[in-house]
């Protein structure tokens, strides 16, 4: 049987790849999008380090491509960017459980006020003073994938009533239309769905106005979840606080106004970004491109040499 050929992004994605059988793995340079010789018979690509909007004249050179394999978990960027009769894998289960751990970082430093002891500490001030806790809160996960399991997971030990929503109701999971009708008894909402066209401003004015008084709005998803004009309005009128990890738009200008809106936190979609993450990466693809090899996943299909 003919190994299937899958170009990798560096040198490590061949080593990760040697152990999967009926593969063969060869490097290519994502940054010139300088393939080998041999490319042309490749199904799969390791897309990483380049815009699926400059893909085109890289596709255009692999007429066997079946398969896109992602370091990410969101896929939108690909889907309408790859040929027909190619799928986008994305890494999923790879990094739900450093983006929950950042989630409930970042909550801890909210509700413990660290913030205002490192104030403190600055101006040498010996003062202790009332903060919140996590026990107790009712947090609302839009999300009930990966990182909405890490979430109920990690946050259900600090005393959380955590509730999953997901695109459709089951076990455990309630629908999206439920899950806004629970907004105003919600100490905190998070996000972490998919971006499509469903879900493009999911928080908008009026998502945002149902939300209880002080409650805390955390967007680890993508930032076109959030509709920002409506946000900076209600951080501005100091009803919600925000934690962001993505925005709209993405990289954030230096003169935009969430990094100086009352009650925003913001970091540069760094939430997945560990010293491990390479690792999580390379893991996911090796078992997806597994899958594809020898047919567990049910995509592929006879490519003729």
């Amino acid at each position: 049987m003919t190994p299937i050929l899958v170009l990798v992004p560096e040198e490590r994605g061949v080593s990760a790849l040697a152990q999967v059988p009926n593969v063969c793995a060869v490097v290519y340079d994502p940054e010139s999008r300088r393939l080998p010789d041999i490319a042309c018979d490749a199904e799969v690509l390791v897309a990483h380090r380049f815009d699926p909007a400059d893909a085109g004249p890289l596709f255009a050179q692999l007429p066997r491509l079946r398969m896109v394999q992602l370091f990410s978990s969101g896929v939108e960027r690909w889907t309408n960017v790859v040929p027909d009769g190619v799928r986008v894998s994305n890494a999923d289960r790879a990094h739900g459980g450093a983006v929950a751990e950042w989630v409930v970082a970042q909550l801890l430093a909210h509700v413990r006020d660290l913030a205002g002891y490192r104030i403190k500490q600055q101006e040498q001030r010996w003062q202790a003073h009332p903060t919140g806790t996590l026990s107790d809160k009712r947090v609302l996960v839009f999300g009930a994938g990966d990182i909405g399991e890490n979430l109920r997971r990690r946050l259900e030990p600090f005393g959380c009533t955590v509730t999953l929503v997901g695109r459709t109701a089951r076990a455990g999971v309630m629908d999206v239309e439920r899950g806004r009708a629970e907004l105003g008894d919600q100490d905190v909402v998070i996000l972490a769905l998919p971006l499509d066209d469903s879900t493009v401003h999911l928080v908008d004015a009026v998502f945002l106005a149902t939300m209880k008084d002080g409650a805390v709005l955390v967007n680890a998803g993508r930032g076109e979840l959030v509709d920002t004009e409506a946000l900076l309005a209600a951080t501005r009128e100091e009803r919600v606080y925000a934690i962001l990890d993505v925005t709209d738009p993405e990289p954030l200008p230096a003169d935009h106004g969430l990094w100086t809106a009352p009650g925003v936190v913001v970091t540069p979609h760094a939430a997945g970004i560990t010293d491990d993450v390479r690792d999580r990466c390379w893991a996911a693809a090796v078992r997806k491109i597994a899958a594809y090899a020898d047919g567990t996943d049910g995509s592929r299909v006879a490519v003729s040499r």
